[in-house]
Parts: structure tokens; C-alpha cells; sequence
């Protein structure tokens, strides 16, 4: 992470239409998306001067803003344009892209139809996102307090700013007891994802996954099945109950920020490092990384 606060950094940031210098990336405090929690983003990564799968994200923010209710003024090409020139403008070819899309100030109040609808993207550096060493050893997950909301009672298809607030609380009260990240079960008590990633198991070869019914279907996710295919291995999407976990043997995240991430325990259940997760992890970072040097078996 930066080693200074965020509105620190140095740079620039493409701010409805405009590259602006750092410092001046700002809204009112008096602003809906803040109070109400009208906005929606996405969470990108630049690989050696390119950005992942950047026009899905694209479609995805434009798709996550229309599930709130409002429409993004600038079009997927335009926002892909931006992305890559600011990348190009902040001189990093390995970096974090944000998008953020927000209802602004014209009106405070649960009702702001008329607000505009305002659009920024930054880019900085930014590392792995679990501790290296941890991360080839597996993170430890805690279960979190917080479930996944019911699709009837949150806009769950969409990347709104407002759904990861039992994220933040959840992986808050994990760190505090010294494990990397939570899982979070659904509103019926079924596995359902971590704070901020997907998740995936393995028993006898096989893969199993939930179904993303109440959560997103991550574009990481999405990649990582598709290397699971090419590979031959078995893959189900299904509903997973909680005590399942008990007989998988091998467990791992995906994420845009986490990647590929081994996990070797989640509260009381353990699991090795195996084959499957180590594979897969070099694979996708292969996808991202064509010159990626596969680790050691």
C-alpha cells in the first residue's frame, strides 16, 4: 500500500472529462454518492502496460450504474480511452485502475434523480494484496459475522460502494484476530464468497464453486473457470453448505486484487496447498503476465 495517505499521491486523475493534477481530484462534502451511497466502481489491474480485461469492467460499471438507477455519461469506448491514457500519463506499466461513478450535490436527500452523475478514474501502484509469503503458504480466513444479502433486499449484481460496507467490517474484525480476510456466507447460511473475492474448492479432482445468485460473478472468477477448462479439470457451480467445507481439500480465492490466492484454513477447516491451486495460480498470472515465470513445483 502507499506509504502516504491517498489524497496524497502524486499524479493525475481523469475527472469527468478532464485530467486533473492529484491534489485537485475533489467533491463536496454535501455530496449524495458519500451520504447515500450512490456510487459504483470497479477494480482493475495493469499488467506490463496493459489493463486486464479492461472493456468488461467497462461494461460492468456502465451495467452496475444502470442496476442504481442512472446512467454514466460517457461511453465504454471513452472510458477505455481514458483508462489507457491515464496509465500512459501516471508512467506505470504494473498498477491498480479505479473507476468510480457517483450521484453528486445538486440535491441531499434519499431522492436526487436530478443529480449529475459524475465519473473519475485513478491509477496507482499497488502490490499483492495478501502477504507474499502467506499467500504461497495460504491465508487464514476467519467466517464472518456479516452474510450476502438477499437479491430482494440489495442491488446484489451490482459493484455499489454501499454492499461493501459488512465487507470492510468483516475483514476488519478478521485482522483483529490475526487472520487475512473472512468468508462470508449468504442470507440462507451457504458459502458464498470473501470480503472482496470469489471463492473456489477442490475434493478428488473436482472443483467446486458456488453460484453466484447473490454475489458477483467475478470477471476474475469468470477467467479463472475458464482455466480450469482448458485444463480438464471437472468444475460444478453449485450451492455449498458450510460443513462441506470439512471434506475439501484444497480451497483458493480470485479476485482482481487477490488474484490466484491458496487458502489453508477457514475457521475450523483446513486445507493443503495442492496441485490444482498451484496450478491455476500460475496460470492465470500467465494470462496476465505472458513473460510470468512458472513457480517451482
Amino acid at each position: 500500500m502507499a506509504s502516504v495517505p491517498f489524497d496524497q499521491l502524486d499524479g493525475h486523475i481523469w475527472m469527468n472529462g478532464e485530467f486533473v493534477n492529484w491534489a485537485d481530484a475533489k467533491v463536496h462534502v454535501l455530496t449524495h454518492g458519500l451520504h447515500y451511497a450512490s456510487a459504483v466502481f470497479e477494480g482493475e489491474r495493469a499488467y506490463g502496460g496493459e489493463i486486464f480485461k479492461l472493456t468488461e469492467h467497462t461494461e460492468r460499471l456502465h451495467e452496475s450504474a444502470r442496476i442504481l438507477g442512472f446512467r454514466i455519461p460517457y461511453t465504454v469506448e471513452k472510458i477505455d480511452e481514458a483508462c489507457r491514457e491515464l496509465l500512459k500519463m501516471q508512467g506505470m506499466r504494473d498498477a491498480y485502475v479505479r473507476p468510480i461513478a457517483w450521484r453528486g450535490s445538486e440535491m441531499m436527500g434519499v431522492s436526487a434523480q436530478q443529480n449529475k452523475i459524475n465519473l473519475a478514474i485513478a491509477i496507482w501502484q499497488w502490490p499483492s494484496y495478501f502477504d507474499p509469503e502467506q499467500r504461497l503458504k495460504g491465508i487464514r480466513l476467519d467466517m464472518a459475522e456479516y452474510r450476502r444479502p438477499d437479491p430482494k433486499t440489495a442491488p446484489a449484481k451490482s459493484k455499489a460502494a454501499g454492499l461493501y460496507m459488512i465487507c470492510t467490517l468483516s475483514k476488519h474484525a478478521a485482522e483483529a484476530k490475526g487472520y487475512a480476510d473472512a468468508l462470508m456466507l449468504d442470507w440462507r447460511g451457504r458459502v458464498a464468497e470473501a470480503t472482496g473475492a470469489n471463492v473456489f474448492f477442490v475434493k478428488d479432482g473436482v472443483i467446486h464453486t458456488p453460484t453466484p445468485d447473490c454475489f458477483l460473478d467475478g470477471i476474475t472468477r469468470r477467467t479463472v473457470i475458464a482455466l480450469a477448462k482448458e485444463r480438464g479439470y471437472p468444475l460444478v457451480e453449485r450451492a455449498i453448505e458450510p460443513e462441506e467445507m470439512a471434506e475439501f481439500e484444497q480451497c483458493f480465492l480470485t479476485g482482481t486484487a487477490a488474484e490466484v490466492t491458496p487458502v489453508s484454513e477457514i475457521g475450523p477447516y483446513r486445507f493443503e496447498v495442492g496441485e490444482i491451486a498451484k496450478t491455476l495460480m500460475n496460470d492465470y498470472m500467465t494470462a496476465v503476465q505472458p513473460n510470468h515465470a512458472v513457480a517451482a513445483e
